[in-house]
This record gives structure tokens, sequence and C-alpha cells, in this order.
């Protein structure tokens, strides 16, 4: 979680704030937009993960009912031959897989939850990368194109003029920069409680215990008395 923990908090930090407080914002720029990738690249291969554990608690989850069913078969089986002792024997086996079974189906409503909400969280961090990466994209250039007037000013003015022309493009490079960070804090703002309500699920689900959605086993001999009542009911 420590890895949800700290994107949820970048995509929420105030980069206008941390930008304005830079020597050089397009250095600062280039490093934020490392530190997402590597941090997306993060939450990637832990959806992975999360995948391959809902992948192996399907399997178990789908043999142990195969089971189930082969057990029920022989023990109608053993009835119609009106064996007892033998479809009891079946019938006991297969309250034992059932109990098994409600564990395993424990286990991967956990992992599918956990997947699910993975999924969601890994399609909306792709989206809010693509997103600034556009914005900064933007961004940078209208600074670079406020440096090119800048030397322009120099090569062409009095110094007195060109440092007009300096003071001029910074403020801006700076409206710039202020309107796209306002923009990006609008919509971030707009999409924390999503984000928060996304993590907070993953946590709950995370935490959730085994026996939370386990089911009462019938016995052998109330299974056996069933399977009888339907044998006489043809």
């Amino acid at each position: 979680m420590g890895i949800l923990s700290r994107f949820r908090d970048v995509m929420k930090a105030n980069m206008n704030s941390l930008l304005s407080r830079s020597d050089d914002p397009e250095r600062t720029v280039n490093e934020v937009m490392r530190s997402l990738s590597s941090d997306l690249g993060q939450v990637k291969a832990e959806t992975t993960a999360v995948l391959s554990d809902e992948s192996r608690a399907k399997r178990a989850l789908d043999e142990s009912s195969s089971e189930l069913r082969k057990l029920q078969r022989y023990a109608e089986k053993s009835a119609e031959a009106r064996d007892e002792d033998k479809a009891l024997q079946f019938l006991q086996k297969k309250a034992q897989q059932a109990e098994k079974h409600n564990e395993l189906q424990a286990a991967y409503d956990r992992a599918a939850a956990k997947a699910k909400v993975m999924k969601h969280m890994q399609d909306k961090l792709i989206v809010d990368m693509a997103t600034m990466e556009a914005r900064y994209t933007e961004l940078k250039s209208k600074i670079a194109d406020a440096k090119a007037k800048q030397q322009a000013n120099e090569q062409n003015t009095s110094a007195s003029r060109a440092n007009d022309a300096l003071r001029a493009m910074e403020d801006k490079a700076n409206q710039a920069l202020n309107e796209a960070e306002a923009l990006a804090e609008l919509r971030a703002g707009a999409q924390e409680d999503n984000l928060d309500e996304l993590i907070a699920q993953l946590e709950k689900d995370m935490n959730a215990e085994t026996g939370n959605q386990e089911k009462k086993v019938p016995t052998a001999e109330e299974e056996l008395a069933a399977i009888q009542q339907q044998l006489n009911d043809k």
C-alpha cells in the first residue's frame, strides 16, 4: 500500500507551489514526471501480481467445484444402488471439501475485489499521467518560448530595455505556469474523493478476514436424506 499512498500524495501535491519555489521550473517539471513514471511502473507491477493471485485463486476454486460435483455424483450413484454406507463416505468427503471450498471462495472473492480496484486504479493513473504530461509539455514550450524571446531582446535592445523585456517574459511564463497549474489542481481536486475511495476500498479488501463469507455446510446424513428423497420422488 505504500506505493499507492505515495502516488495519491503526489497526485494531490500542490505543483504550483512546488514550481514557484524552484529556481529552475523546467528541471523541476522533469524531475516530477520521472518520479511519477517510476511510481506508475511500480503500480503496474503490483497490479500484475494481484491479477496473478486472482488467477490462482480462481483455478483453485474451479478445481474445488469440480471435486464437489464428482463426489456428489458418486454419492448419488451409491444411493441409487442402495449402498448407503458408501454414499455416506462420499458425502462425508464432500462435506470436508465443502469446508475447504468456503475458504477458497472467500479467498477468491477478496482477490477478485482487489484485482478490480487495482485495475481501476491503474487505468485512472495512466489517464492522469498522460494528462499531466500533455499539460507540462505545453508549459515547457511556453517557458522555452519566453527564454527565446528574452535572448532575442537582449541581442537587439539596450541593457535597460532587455531587462524590462526579461521581466515581461518571466511574468508571461509565470502566468502560463499559474494558469496551467490552477487547471491541474482544479481537476485533481474534483477527483480526490474518488482516488481516496479506491485506495480505502483496496485497503479494506486486503484486510478482510477469511471467514467472512463462509456458508453452513450440511452434514453427510442431511445430504443423504435429500438424495433419498429425490430418488423416492422419481
